[in-house]
């Protein structure tokens, strides 16, 4: 399933995610799954919410640097070999992965699987 992911772009210093989730929580935004990237000058954090375009807003109102790119979203059984099925269809389609993280989803005890992918068309296919 594809979903909007917020990309939030940060500077490397002390306090920065905390300010990020405090707008978010201010504005009742309630985080789906999150990733960290870093460099020694700056991080990147990705983020899934329950209400896209408000996120957005708050963040930008802020004063945050944003941007808002489709992912794809996958639920797998929490289980061992899980996360191995889903990377042998990919692979086996030669999709490249540009990126991915997970989380755990508190309904059902499934992994779900966050990938920003170089064909998300047939990533849809095969794993849609």
């Amino acid at each position: 399933m594809t979903e909007k992911q917020i990309s939030v772009f940060l500077e490397n210093r002390y306090g920065q995610l905390h300010e990020i989730t405090d707008i978010l929580a201010r504005a009742n935004i309630n985080l789906k799954a999150l990733n960290i990237a870093e460099t020694r000058d700056y991080g990147i954090v990705r983020i899934l919410v329950d209400d896209v375009a408000k996120a957005t807003d708050a963040l930008i109102a802020d004063g945050c640097v944003v941007s808002v790119n489709p992912v794809q979203v996958v639920a797998v059984p929490n289980v061992a070999g899980g996360l191995n099925d889903v990377l042998g269809k990919i692979a086996d389609a030669n999709i490249d992965i540009e990126y991915m993280y997970s989380t755990v989803d508190g309904d059902n005890g499934n992994a779900k699987l966050v990938f920003k992918v170089s064909d998300e068309e047939k990533f849809k296919e095969i794993l849609g």
